[in-house]
């Protein structure tokens, strides 16, 4: 067996998508990925004071930006660019830096060398991996370079959790405004007073556009837990209607104003260009709403596939906003001065059907549905995010729950959830202005797709190695239209941008001090781990004795004894009868194939009983919390015994040989209560509420001439370890600061050291009984 081939296969076959199954994915993808842009045109024009509008002619050159910014940057730049530089059918802003870890070797996540050795592995043979380029080789070399890219992806990263804090607001309260200013036109139906009325208007701003935003929220946010398959299946049709009722009414204005049309050339855009001084810059800042939720369409790749998400935009989205979008420019244009709300959406549909209030309301229902759509998005993009950064090493350990068993991208975290839920109504209560949370919400997204461009330009030097003509090409192009938008964004800094930089430096502070005390603490293991002579030769004289069972050393190491372990045997000499050093090990890739899950390989002679055991795992994969995590483990160890003797199957490493392994092994047969494993499972498919969980015995297969004595002798000493029980070891370590250290390194101690007592414990995130769990505690000094 060729071990660069077995780890080569570590991505999955794509087979060839039919256009049936791409029609499928297509609208499915409309409820999960564009609810976002679809429903900008509630706040996009609407967030803009008309009181900042000079004349009609400003409102033509205003839409001539929104009709380039949508063909250029979703369009362009993310359909049919971006696109290309999928990992493995995997986007957003972690896809990237993968592909930069895995080409550039840019990566800073824990590793060693031994590990790092085998990781090269999967990008083929020596013969097959091209020359590196000297851009690559300058990057690989500088360490400064290695940081500055970890930060831009998790100021991606950190954005992304922003926009799923401020979007729910700004879409929910821009519906329940429209909601405020349906009861309104209710008012003179009951009284003819102008007083009376303004009394009625005054309460219903009150008492209306908030609270009713707040339940809302409340009630989406508790509906997470239901998971996105659940929860998305009515989203689809809700953005099909929503995106046929707004462009057909823009549609009916562009019919009655087909001035507006003219407004698509770009010398208006540049007129405006020309012209432009601060009032009119702070305009762009509203307009850059128009592509919220661009990011997501790449994000989101992984849900479904990038033909079925590109035919979407290019065939009924891209199309849908122009068409709204230009109507409602049109409307503005003609009735500029006519009342303070003529900038919102709902303003022009109650123009067009004065004659009858029932269409109005259905519209302002619809809008209610559609921005719970959106924010939808937004926050299932928080979770993956999320999900991905603590894969990674990035964030602080939550609890991740997988909601789909079809869609591995599909998670739930439930502490994540509750806290953008307070953020969210916090903004939304503390702000109680549309325009402030717009001018947060487009700094947080041009912001997002800067990064973007940054990172793609790399992509297209390093990764499709072209003339880095075309990288700086790309970068100056996009970058110098992202950065227009960005100065416009950063003029609105007191009128509410200024809470997302506040917010994000929050969590970059999160994400970098948890990531920096990860790092120290692996480094200190490295440094500080023992080798495994001192546990079988020096262990005698120290009077160790074995005991039955299964000991699971859990260890971030993949080399050696680590140092907790060491530290237990010294003051309490004695430990199991068979030893299995498990470490969880991230790649910088989507998916890990099941049947090459675990890197198995015994440590020192055969007597010693004592294995190691690496967990492979991508970004979006999910491994720490499936109940019979330990049968696997064992049946796979099992697998390895009979193997071992095929030498054209192991991977020589440092400590000796290892194989690659899969999920489901036939070295030992599983026994649930007296049925097999797979009836167990099939009952349990059968009915989903059975899911209590049952003690899995192995017994040995029926006898073969094929297993010689001392494999069948071994695989009985293991199944006879487990029968005597199991238990895990866990270091718990606490950093302390060395005397003398930097201010910096003071605070990002204490940060991590903060973080690290109030997150959730390992053995929670492992699933460890705590019957079977031992603490070994210890203090690390840097």
């Amino acid at each position: 067996m060729d071990p660069s081939q077995s780890l080569v296969s570590i991505h999955y076959a794509i087979k060839k998508e039919t256009w049936r199954h791409t029609v499928v994915l297509s609208f499915q993808s409309l409820g999960v990925v564009y609810g976002r842009l679809s429903t900008t045109p509630l706040y996009a024009f609407g967030s803009i004071d008309p009181c900042h509008i000079k004349s009609g002619q400003q409102i033509y050159e205003l839409f001539s930006f929104v009709f380039w910014t949508l063909t250029i940057i979703p369009l362009l730049k993310y359909a049919f660019i971006v696109f290309k530089a999928d990992d493995n059918g995997e986007g957003g802003t972690f896809a990237l830096y993968s592909l930069l870890c895995r080409r550039a070797n840019v990566g800073l996540l824990p590793s060693d060398t031994s590990f790092t050795e085998l990781m090269h592995l999967e990008e083929g043979t020596p013969s097959k991996m091209k020359a590196e380029s000297r851009a690559r080789r300058a990057i690989g070399r500088y360490k400064s370079s290695h940081y500055l890219l970890l930060l831009l992806a998790l100021l991606g990263s950190c954005l992304i959790i922003c926009d799923g804090i401020f979007t729910p607001a700004l879409s929910v309260y821009s519906a329940t405004s429209n909601l405020r200013r349906s009861l309104s036109k209710f008012a003179p139906r009951f009284t003819s007073s102008e007083n009376a009325r303004q009394s009625v208007d005054k309460y219903l701003k009150r008492f209306i556009p908030v609270p009713v935003a707040c339940a809302i929220l409340v009630c989406l946010f508790m509906l997470q837990r239901y998971g996105t398959n659940r929860i998305g299946v009515i989203f689809a049709p809700i953005v099909i209607v929503w995106l046929v009722f707004t462009s057909g009414f823009g549609l009916y204005n562009i019919i009655h104003h087909p001035q507006i049309l003219w407004a698509i050339s770009p010398t208006y855009m540049f007129r405006f260009i020309k012209k432009i001084d601060m009032t009119s810059l702070k305009l762009l800042s509203n307009i850059v709403l128009c592509i919220a939720g661009s990011e997501a369409m790449f994000a989101d790749l992984g849900h479904f596939s990038k033909r079925s998400i590109k035919v979407t935009f290019i065939f009924l989205v891209y199309p849908a906003l122009v068409l709204c979008y230009a109507g409602q420019a049109a409307f503005f244009s003609q009735h500029l001065g006519s009342s303070d709300d003529v900038a919102h959406l709902s303003e022009s549909v109650t123009h067009i059907i004065n004659c009858s209030g029932h269409l109005q309301h259905i519209f302002t229902i619809l809008s209610l549905f559609a921005s719970l759509v959106g924010s939808q998005a937004t926050i299932t993009a928080s979770f993956s995010i999320i999900n991905q950064c603590q894969a990674l090493a990035c964030f602080p350990r939550v609890k991740v729950i997988h909601t789909s068993d079809k869609v591995r991208g599909q998670v739930y975290v439930p502490d994540a959830n509750w806290i953008l839920m307070i953020l969210s109504l916090s903004i939304l209560i503390g702000f109680r202005d549309v325009s402030a949370i717009a001018n947060a919400t487009g700094l947080a997204v041009i912001c997002g797709m800067l990064v973007t461009t940054c990172l793609m330009s790399l992509i297209i030097a390093l990764q499709w190695e072209n003339v880095a003509f075309l990288s700086v090409l790309f970068l100056l192009f996009f970058g110098s239209i992202e950065a227009l938008y960005l100065s416009s964004c950063f003029l609105n800094f007191t009128k509410g941008a200024w809470c997302i930089v506040v917010l994000s430096l929050i969590f970059m502070t999160i994400m970098v001090s948890w990531h920096y005390g990860t790092i120290k603490k692996y480094e200190f293991d490295v440094e500080n781990r023992v080798t495994v002579d001192w546990l079988t030769d020096l262990s005698p004289g120290l009077g160790v004795s074995r005991v039955p069972g299964i000991g699971f050393i859990h260890t971030n190491i993949v080399t050696g004894i680590p140092s907790f372990f060491s530290h237990f045997i010294t003051n309490l000499p004695a430990f199991h009868q068979v030893l299995i050093l498990l470490s969880f090990k991230s790649l910088p890739v989507a998916y890990i194939p099941k049947n090459e899950r675990y890197l198995i390989g015994r440590i020192g002679h055969k007597e010693y009983k004592i294995y190691r055991c690496i967990v492979r795992y991508g970004y979006r994969d999910h491994v720490r919390d499936v109940n019979d995590f330990e049968d696997q483990i064992i049946s796979s160890i099992g697998e390895f015994i009979t193997r071992e003797e095929r030498h054209d199957e192991l991977l020589i490493m440092q400590e000796g040989r290892m194989i690659i392994l899969g999920t489901n092994g036939n070295a030992l047969v599983p026994i649930v209560g007296g049925e097999s494993c797979q009836q167990v499972t099939d009952i349990e498919n059968q009915n989903p509420n059975h899911r209590k969980r049952k003690k899995v015995r192995f017994l040995l297969p029926e006898s073969s001439p094929q297993m010689n004595s001392s494999v069948r002798k071994e695989l009985e000493e293991l199944v006879d370890a487990r029968e005597s029980g199991t238990a895990y070891f866990l270091g718990h370590s606490h950093l302390k600061i060395r005397k003398g250290s930097n201010l910096l390194k003071q605070f990002l101690v204490m940060a991590y050291d903060f973080l690290d007592r109030n997150c959730r414990e390992t053995p929670i995130g492992l699933d460890i009984p705590h019957a079977a769990l031992l603490e070994v505690g210890m203090v690390y000094t840097i």
